[in-house]
């Protein structure tokens, strides 16, 4: 779907440094780039999917979401670099002022846009995936994993005031939250353990956070997403209840969430992007017109 999660506020002032930490968010070793695959490479070499469909469906679902979390950062990252130089002659040096930046690679390698690498440039790595086969061991691993990453966004959060990263990790806070607790919930079905009891992990509300607190009070973190009109829903066996923080009701939801237009950027010409000049562009449009018949 051509969506994004949230609508990501796109003020004037560019911040280049904050956008390189958070990098870690996107490509860390609990960025949205391991639980994305965690849970995806789980999914895909699931044992016993018949009989453990309630689990399978949940993990499932989950890795679709974590799909949208990897963009929803990736736009993140790109907003915050727009405006970090200026067009001009390539003699007098218009990336200049990317020279003495945290991150060199937002300027030299991906045209001031998001890399799938960590805030100190490192690639991200098929490393960062665990999947023992075991269910109650993948479980335990994706709680602590969703737990890791809460703190990452909390750490992030108190880094930056950029409005378009406090408004992303305060999103993500919260359904980040959402996944710890459906694990947590999947734990105690497998196990018998109340794994809920020891939440919030690190030990603080998200409704501290500013931009957090709206999405928690229009219950967002009540709900599960099945992201299919059709399938994955029996993780209503799993999620069901009430909430263990709030005590709210828990809500599957078939399908996936509304979302917002994906953000489209301006021409860098200092960086030769998209490199497409209103004279290719007609002529690719009379090419397109051609191969139409009109």
């Amino acid at each position: 779907m051509d969506r994004i999660a949230i609508e990501l506020p796109r003020p004037k002032e560019a911040d280049p440094n904050a956008a390189s930490a958070v990098q870690e968010l996107l490509g860390g070793r609990y960025g949205e780039m391991s639980t994305l695959n965690n849970y995806m490479y789980q999914s895909f070499n699931f044992k016993n999917k018949k009989k453990l469909k309630p689990f399978y469906d949940l993990v499932a679902s989950i890795t679709a979401e974590e799909f949208g979390h990897v963009e929803l950062v990736a736009h993140t990252i790109n907003i915050m670099m727009e405006g970090s130089t200026f067009p001009a002659d390539p003699n007098i040096a218009p990336l200049r002022n990317g020279k003495d930046k945290r991150s060199t690679y937002h300027f030299i390698d991906t045209a001031q846009s998001a890399k799938p690498g960590d805030s100190h440039g490192r690639a991200w790595t098929g490393d960062n995936v665990f999947n023992s086969g075991n269910l109650v061991v993948d479980l335990l691993h994706n709680y602590f994993l969703e737990i890791g990453a809460r703190t990452h966004k909390m750490r992030v959060y108190e880094m930056t005031d950029h409005p378009t990263a406090r408004e992303m990790i305060g999103y993500l806070l919260v359904r980040g939250g959402t996944h710890i607790v459906a694990y947590a919930k999947a734990l105690e079905v497998a196990t018998g353990v109340d794994m809920t009891k020891m939440l919030p992990v690190p030990s603080l509300d998200n409704r501290v956070f500013d931009t957090a607190r709206k999405y928690e009070a229009e219950g967002v973190h009540t709900r599960l997403y099945t992201f299919s009109e059709k399938d994955y829903r029996d993780i209503d066996k799993i999620w069901k209840g009430a909430h263990p923080e709030s005590g709210e009701p828990l809500e599957v939801v078939i399908g996936a969430p509304q979302g917002e237009p994906v953000p489209d950027y301006e021409d860098i010409p200092e960086e030769y992007a998209p490199g497409v000049s209103h004279e290719d562009f007609m002529e690719i449009a009379k090419r397109l017109q051609r191969s139409a018949g009109l």
